[in-house]
């Protein structure tokens, strides 16, 4: 929910990096993307934190 809002209040061709503990991110946040049409540059593990950049694509 957090990064939806996120999102939406970035222009166009801005990254967003998101960090999350939940393990359920690793499918939610891919899931956000291409619902919103955005796109994903980068999904990496480091220990129990995932790391996404999310870049705004859709308007």
């Amino acid at each position: 929910m957090k990064t939806r809002k996120a999102l939406a209040s970035l222009p166009q061709g801005a990254r967003l990096h998101v960090i999350a503990t939940d393990p359920m991110a690793a499918i939610d946040i891919p899931h956000l993307v291409q619902e919103t049409g955005d796109r994903l540059v980068e999904q990496r593990q480091d220990g129990a934190e995932l790391h996404f950049v999310i870049e705004k694509v859709a308007p």
